[in-house]
């Protein structure tokens, strides 16, 4: 027995007390990139402390109440923007049907930066049924307007519609710095969650390291997983994982962050393409979706934004950030004439309720009075 234990000692006698804190400290990486069922325990346990449930009061402490539910939500939240200031005190003052009118709406048009074709296609058209005397008056020209501005944009209002069968259904985010990417995965987060489904993130923005801190906050925020790989990453590798993980779990969807990027940055923006083959080697038709966030705020600039995009990796839907703020409110009428790609959600305050399923009807409503004097 003496002669037994002096031969473990300097075998074995240290490796038991390291062997455990080895494991420890590779557990993040073995959770991130294998997703062992370890990590589900304390990402779904995460939500119950009160550590947890103060970051979101703190992050809306400073923000308005949500907007009111239904049309007089994006009334509230619109009514300020260039289109609705400048074509409501047009049509305000009761204006004659002549042509000095339909030069004064162009220019609000142009103005709030709905774009040169749209704003032609639209004039052109009010010019026409002037012509042939279907205006009794500014309100019969304005009720006019107001249906083909929701006649341009019906088109694209095309919810995201989740395939159950997928699991995980792959949304892929992209889009240029400081758009609200990262922000509005959160949110769709919180509302896919509260829908019932579950779903995982992938901090596939790996260029930044407080982009992976950002992500992994909204998902202790939500009691959703984050698979993350630390900064500078590879970015597809992270995405690839994700998916893996995802799959084996039986997960409903999965969104995949990625790196804010300038549409002129030719490196990152051919990475992002990378990211998309790579997930495609699951399987045709993923990702199912590339969601591109766009700043409203952009104007004209978002459409070169989304034509860069589309050539490295077909957009299949477009979130609008930001109308509630100094946006023109114009670049959704451009962006629905110049591509035609479905407008998913469009984001009218900071809180979560604010990103909401893009409505057409209610869009134009906010912007345009109903009636003159409005």
């Amino acid at each position: 027995m003496v002669n037994w234990f002096w031969r473990k000692k300097p075998e074995e006698g240290e490796k038991p007390a390291e062997s455990p804190a080895a494991h420890a400290l590779e557990t993040p990486r073995i959770e991130a990139s294998e997703a062992a069922p370890a990590p589900v325990e304390p990402v779904v346990e995460a939500p119950a402390p009160v550590t947890t449930s103060e970051p979101a009061i703190d992050d809306y402490a400073h923000a308005a109440p949500a907007a009111t539910p239904g049309k007089p939500g994006w009334r509230e939240r619109l009514k300020g923007s260039g289109m609705a200031r400048s074509l409501g005190g047009l049509f305000s003052r009761n204006p004659k049907l002549d042509d000095d009118l339909l030069e004064e709406i162009e220019t609000a048009l142009l103005t709030a930066d709905v774009g040169v074709k749209a704003t032609a296609a639209l004039v052109d058209d009010l010019r026409t049924r002037m012509g042939r005397r279907e205006f009794a008056d500014a309100q019969a020209l304005l009720a006019a307007l107001r249906e083909d501005l929701v006649a341009l944009l019906r088109p694209v209002a095309q919810p995201l519609l989740i395939d159950g069968t997928a699991k995980p259904f792959v949304i892929v985010t992209i889009g240029v710095n400081g758009v609200g990417k990262t922000t509005t995965i959160g949110k769709l987060a919180r509302k896919f969650r509260d829908d019932g489904r579950s779903l995982m993130l992938a901090a596939g923005d790996t260029f930044r390291a407080a982009a992976v801190a950002q992500l992994q906050a909204w998902g202790e925020r939500n009691g959703v997983q984050v698979v993350a790989q630390g900064q500078d990453a590879d970015a597809a590798a992270v995405a690839f994982d994700a998916y893996a993980s995802a799959k084996s779990r039986g997960t409903q969807v999965l969104i995949a962050d990625t790196a804010g990027r300038l549409h002129t940055q030719s490196g990152l923006m051919d990475e992002l393409g990378k990211i998309v083959r790579v997930l495609g080697k699951h399987g045709a038709g993923i990702p199912h979706e590339i969601l591109m966030v766009i700043d409203g705020t952009t104007g004209q600039n978002a459409i070169s934004q989304v034509r860069a995009f589309n050539s490295k990796v077909p957009v299949t839907g477009l979130v609008v950030t930001k109308l509630d703020g100094t946006a023109k409110g114009g670049v959704v009428f451009a962006l629905a004439r110049e591509f035609g790609i479905p407008i998913r959600y469009a984001g009218i305050g900071e809180r979560p309720e604010d990103l909401r399923v893009f409505d057409p009807e209610a869009f134009v409503d906010a912007l345009l009075p109903a009636s003159l004097g409005q």
